[in-house]
């Protein structure tokens, strides 16, 4: 389940996936090469102006130019070093970071425009027109990415060269403003085709990675991403509960396989919040399960794996309903604990005793069993 985001302004430009969120916004601060290109051209072409006109106004843009180049630039570095420590909010602070960013060197940029129309100086119209579209071009590499920056960014970049245009009185300029708009416009129609395509093929392929490590019916992780799991556990010490359905074929054979399967997605979900937000609850196949949790160590940890299958155990006992009939089934759990870490290549041996245990707590009647270091016979307790 994803995460619920709290309502903002800008709530509704963001992904509801966090994962997704993620990439597109790593995508965003992949721009270095073309914001470093875009802020030298930009201060060296507003530079040039002020020296060549002595226009004031021109050297005051050119600072201003510089300052938001200079803070765009630290924040791509920045988030570079760090982005592999975000949390989920800091993704989407960092998406408006960058957003303000390009914003602001946009309204910079923008205000040169608008100075080389209001003083009539051609020449400079000229380079400066030509920075803007250098800077539209680069940005529409990132329209399919986060189309609410680029289409914010290049409104603040246009709409002074607009407001200037319309102010001269030659119908050059007047048009010319008008075909901005109009420029604007089909770039806003262009972000939200090629947007939607590119997202659309993100949560393809991350669609196609959870249902290769997710089980389709119950969305619990399944045997492979529970051994990698398993395989990934560097130290510490750790529980495994192998869960088996006692009674689950009687209720699947009589009221059917959709029953069944709703049955199954009940049991995931009681499973789930008994391993918490630690743990690891995964289906293996038919009516088998599997808990990872991470323990202390020596008795105490026992302690906390035989609390965590008892009360596994228990809460699969409770009633469920299905089709509202109430019906009620059983489980058997094996136990294993631990001693600190999974050496390479004995995650199957250690599947392996945890389901003999299991086999013996069925043998017995129900209940919890414990797999033993020394792999005697497990002993097999009630509930």
């Amino acid at each position: 389940m994803v995460p619920s985001m709290p309502i903002t302004v800008l709530s509704r430009f963001l992904h509801p996936d966090p994962r997704i969120r993620r990439e597109l916004v790593d995508l965003l601060y992949t721009s270095l090469p073309q914001v470093m290109a875009i802020s030298v051209t930009s201060v060296i072409g507003a530079v040039a102006l002020a020296l060549i006109d002595g226009d004031p106004g021109y050297a005051v843009i050119a600072v201003l130019i510089l300052i938001a180049a200079s803070a765009r630039i630290a924040s791509l570095l920045r988030y570079k070093s760090r982005a592999g420590q975000l949390s989920d909010a800091d993704v989407v602070r960092w998406e408006r970071i960058y957003g303000a960013g390009a914003c602001a060197f946009s309204l910079a940029l923008g205000a040169l425009s608008y100075r080389t129309l209001h003083l009539g100086d051609a020449p400079g119209a000229w380079l400066a027109f030509g920075l803007s579209m250098s800077f539209c071009v680069g940005m529409v590499s990132r329209a399919a990415i986060r189309p609410w920056v680029i289409l914010t960014a290049a409104a603040t970049l246009l709409l002074p060269t607009v407001v200037a245009g319309l102010m001269r009185p030659e119908l050059t300029y007047n048009v010319g403003a008008v075909m901005l708009v109009f420029f604007w416009l089909t770039l806003r129609e262009a972000s939200k085709h090629l947007s939607a395509a590119f997202v659309e093929r993100l949560e393809a392929r991350h669609r196609l990675a959870l249902q290769a490590t997710h089980d389709f019916l119950t969305g619990l992780p399944n045997r492979a991403a529970f051994l990698q799991s398993l395989a990934s556990i560097g130290g510490g010490h750790f529980a495994i509960i192998a869960i088996d359905l006692d009674g689950f074929k009687p209720i699947n054979d009589r009221h059917g396989h959709h029953a069944g399967d709703d049955l199954l997605r009940q049991v995931a979900e009681r499973l789930t919040a008994c391993a918490g937000a630690d743990g690891i609850a995964a289906r293996f196949g038919g009516d088998e399960f599997m808990l990872l949790a991470p323990v202390a160590a020596g008795e105490d940890g026992r302690a906390e794996a035989l609390a965590l299958a008892r009360r596994a155990i228990v809460d699969l006992s409770m009633p469920y309903r299905l089709s509202d009939l109430p019906v009620c089934i059983g489980a058997s759990a094996g136990i294993l604990v631990s001693d600190g870490g999974v050496a390479d290549g004995a995650t199957s041996q250690l599947l392996q005793r945890v389901d003999r245990a299991l086999y013996a707590a069925k043998r017995g009647g129900g209940g919890y069993a414990w797999a033993d270091a020394d792999d005697e016979p497990a002993r097999r307790a009630a509930v």
